[in-house]
Formats: structure tokens, C-alpha cells, sequence
């Protein structure tokens, strides 16, 4: 950028700064200023999302950097949110939750990162399982249960997880106290949902019913073997056949014999000379 030909400066000097100029230094010097007094990182109200923006989950507020984020902590929204806020939670603590996946087992997991930076002397925090029957909170929801987490003097926290099966072996639970930090972590995974059908064409687990099959009305296909002959007398309930007949075709599989059809649906006799009588 040109400083040297601005209106009203002189040559070899920096020149009159514009008022956005202006403005932007200010930001920035306030900027580093706030950043020697506040530690950005355990802020418990700032987290930068996927689109690299900034925000404020106590106020819901969306900041391009971080000094409009710090300029929005000392403004008057935030503080009245704040003090509001922190009346009712009494101390204030910093937290960090993380969503993963095992590459392995692909089982998901939920990783809890809390700074206890007041916690009492020789008592380290503490956590159980609940279900959504025994809180008095919220309406009672199976699909959810929560997980507890106290510490003393702070206030017990609660995060509301899915109710699924908790995997409590000794590599897929754990937790961590660092006594030196005050920070305190806690993993879990999810143990994995049973699948309909096994691999490699293995039966499914019992209590689990097969379709039915389809309804189209024809029964099981006969195995193609061959048709045996008809047998000396003839077919029974059927007259026999003249001597100069034609010879009997073999009976179709799928089809009913000639004995089983009606008299009306019967074909005709050959006469003595080999052919149908005419239909008058």
C-alpha cells in the first residue's frame, strides 16, 4: 500500500492513516492487549467452528476473528448474559467434548475435557450414569440418558448422551485426573449394534424372523427327472384307446392327466378311420 502520495502528507513520510485505518490498529492493539490479560483457550463461552469463524455459545454471536470476539466479551450483551448466567452456576469451569470413531472397530466415542482449576485440595471429581427416569428436569425420554460429573465446589454438571450400551472394558472406558493441570478426562465408546444379517451368508442371531416368502399362488417347481411310462392297464378311469390310435403322447409335468378332467372338457374319440368325427 502507498503511503507516501496521500493528500496531506509529505513526501518520505507514512501519511494521514484513514479512519478504517484508524480503526483497525485500535482493534489490534486492543487485540494483543486483551490476549496478555485473558487466555482465549480456556474461555469456556469461545469455539471456532468447521467454517474457521469464531463464536460465543453464551451469547450465540458469530465473530470473523478473534479480536471482534474479545471486543464482544467486554460489551455490554455479554457481561449482562454473564453475570446472569453465573449467578446461577456459581464457579465457572472451561470444557471440551470430542466426537470419534475407531478406525478399527469403528465403535464411536465421546471424549470430556474439564478444567478444574478450583477444586477443592485432595478431592478429585467424580461421575456416574443416569437414566432419563430419575432426573426431575426435563420430561422423561428412554432414547437419552446422562452422564454426571461433580467436583467440589463446583456445581454437578450433566451432558445428555444417547441410552446405548456403554463399552466398559478397560480400553474402551478410562479416566484421567491431572492433578498438576486440574484437568479432568473421561472417554467412553458406544458398544456396536447388532446386525440384521451376518457376513460371509451366516444364519442371523436368534429372535430374528426371515421375510416371508412371496405369495404368487404356484407351488415349489418338480425336480426335472424323467416322466416314467403310463403303466400296461392304461391310465385308470379312462376307456382304452382302439388299436389303430395314435400313439399316446407323454404326459406333461404340471399338467392334470386325461383322466382327472371332466366329461365335458374330455377330447374326442378317434373314430375307426383315425380321424375326429366332423362337429355338426
Amino acid at each position: 500500500m502507498d503511503f507516501q502520495h496521500r493528500a496531506g502528507g509529505k513526501t518520505g513520510s507514512g501519511g494521514v492513516a484513514s479512519a478504517s485505518e484508524s480503526n483497525r490498529d485500535r482493534r489490534e492493539r486492543l487485540r494483543q492487549l486483551a490476549l496478555e490479560t485473558i487466555d482465549i483457550n480456556k474461555d469456556p463461552y469461545f469455539m471456532k467452528n468447521h467454517l474457521g469463524s469464531y463464536e460465543c455459545k453464551l451469547c450465540l454471536t458469530l465473530h470473523n476473528n478473534e479480536g471482534s470476539y474479545l471486543a464482544h466479551t467486554q460489551g455490554k450483551k455479554h457481561q449482562t448474559n454473564f453475570f446472569d448466567f453465573s449467578d446461577f452456576t456459581g464457579i465457572m469451569f472451561s470444557l471440551t467434548v470430542t466426537k470419534q470413531r475407531d478406525p478399527e472397530t469403528g465403535q464411536q466415542s465421546l471424549l470430556f475435557q474439564i478444567d478444574y482449576p478450583e477444586i477443592a485440595e485432595g478431592i478429585g471429581p467424580r461421575h456416574r450414569f443416569m437414566s432419563a427416569y430419575e432426573q426431575r428436569i426435563e420430561p422423561p425420554d428412554r432414547r437419552w440418558q446422562y452422564l454426571l460429573l461433580a467436583a467440589e465446589p463446583y456445581e454437578t454438571i450433566a451432558f445428555k448422551v444417547p441410552s446405548r450400551e456403554i463399552d466398559k472394558s478397560e480400553s474402551r472406558f478410562w479416566t484421567h485426573w491431572n492433578r498438576e493441570t486440574k484437568q479432568f478426562f473421561l472417554q467412553f465408546h458406544f458398544k456396536m449394534e447388532k446386525l440384521m444379517q451376518q457376513p460371509g451368508g451366516q444364519p442371523p442371531p436368534a429372535g430374528i424372523k426371515r421375510p416371508p416368502p412371496l405369495m404368487t399362488g404356484l407351488g415349489p417347481r418338480p425336480p426335472s427327472e424323467a416322466v416314467p411310462p403310463p403303466p400296461p392297464g392304461g391310465i385308470p378311469g379312462m376307456p382304452p384307446l382302439p388299436p389303430n390310435a395314435p400313439p399316446q403322447m407323454a404326459h406333461t409335468p404340471g399338467m392334470p392327466p386325461p383322466g382327472t378332467l371332466p366329461p365335458h372338457l374330455r377330447p374326442p374319440i378317434p373314430a375307426e378311420g383315425g380321424m375326429p368325427p366332423p362337429n355338426n
